[in-house]
């Protein structure tokens, strides 16, 4: 019997470029970068809850705050970060470089995610991304030239039973379909989050 070896269920998956950045590369030195006072209060208050010895355990909190601020993480940005939970910048390179939620470079205003882990993968995650890079004319890790849209693929988002699932920025959509990806896109030029689902766990409890 002839098997045609191109076809597959399931895309070809180059795991270690998603779940993790596991080739370095050098961030943008940015800006003089400072965290704003309405930021070091939030920080502060955060490590509060920490003993005094182990600011550094706020590690996470602290490179959110900065990347919210300033849109990513620029060496400067880092440096930011480990004086104020007081351990090295290099400890901060260690997470930022680690994690797909933190960027090195600037990003568009909307970050779309795609999860392309089995679950999405098998409902459809591939021809998400295949749609979307066709309406925003850009590739997995590209940004719009107007830098209103980067794309992303990602692992596991966590809604396994709502697949396939974008992520945008800090909110949800679930239950993406290809064909609705255009719409996806002119929900978010015309309302931001507001044209999103949001986690449907979140919404039904409330």
């Amino acid at each position: 019997m002839w098997i045609d070896d191109t076809m597959s269920f399931h895309p070809l998956m180059d795991y270690g470029r998603a779940h993790h950045q596991s080739s370095r590369s050098m961030a943008d030195e940015g800006p003089a970068f400072e965290y704003t006072a309405e930021a070091l209060a939030k920080l502060e208050d955060i490590c509060s809850r920490y003993p005094a010895d182990q600011r550094k355990s706020a590690i996470l909190a602290a490179i959110y705050l900065a990347q919210r601020q300033q849109g990513y993480i620029s060496r400067n940005a880092m440096k930011a970060v480990a004086t104020a939970i007081r351990c090295s910048a290099a400890d901060v390179e260690d997470v930022v470089s680690f994690y797909t939620m933190f960027y090195q470079r600037p990003v568009g205003r909307h970050v779309i995610q795609v999860c392309r882990t089995l679950s999405c993968a098998l409902n459809g995650a591939e021809r998400v991304t295949a749609e979307l890079q066709a309406v925003l004319g850009i590739a997995p890790g590209q940004t719009t030239a107007d830098g209103e849209f980067s794309l992303f693929e990602v692992e596991c988002l966590g809604a396994c039973d709502r697949a396939p699932v974008v992520g945008v920025n800090d909110h949800w959509h679930e239950c993406q379909k290809p064909e609705d990806a255009r719409a996806l896109v002119d929900g978010l030029k015309a309302h931001g989050a507001a044209g999103l689902t949001g986690c449907h766990l979140h919404v039904e409890k409330a």
